[in-house]
């Protein structure tokens, strides 16, 4: 699977696993709902109080298991270097993120409004490396 490819399977597929790295080298992983912006950075909506972005913090690089929503069946494995945008930067990011994984919310001001109370950061993660390449 090359880039392109993983750029299409995000666009109808929103489920991953993300790991980031411990203090201690240990991975910690975390399931996440991903979706894929129009510069092909993948975009994961998290907590500024969550661990996986006290680990990005300290190490900013991610690897996310791409799972289609029936798990078996197509996937990818994604890494690469993340980005970590805080609000209010990433207020206009969140709310594209919402559109690519989920559509029209019902009430953005609610959603904003959730947004700055859940201290909401938007990852965005270039893909370096994707895969895979052949089966085994």
């Amino acid at each position: 699977m090359n880039i392109a490819e993983v750029r299409q399977f995000l666009t109808v597929n929103h489920r991953a696993i993300v790991a980031t790295t411990r203090s201690d080298g240990a991975p910690q992983l975390s399931p996440v709902a991903v979706a894929i912006d129009d510069r092909g950075h993948v975009l994961v909506s998290s907590r500024e109080t969550a661990m996986k972005v006290k680990n990005l913090r300290r190490r900013p690089w991610a690897w996310l298991c791409l799972l289609n929503d029936g798990f078996f069946g197509a996937w990818a494995q994604v890494e690469g270097p993340v980005e970590v945008v805080a609000l209010p930067e990433a207020m206009e990011g969140l709310v594209d993120y919402y559109r690519r994984v989920a559509g029209e919310h019902p009430d953005w001001d609610d959603y904003r409004e959730a947004m700055v109370r859940e201290q909401r950061v938007l990852l965005r993660v270039t893909m370096e490396r994707v895969g895979p390449t052949r089966s085994g």
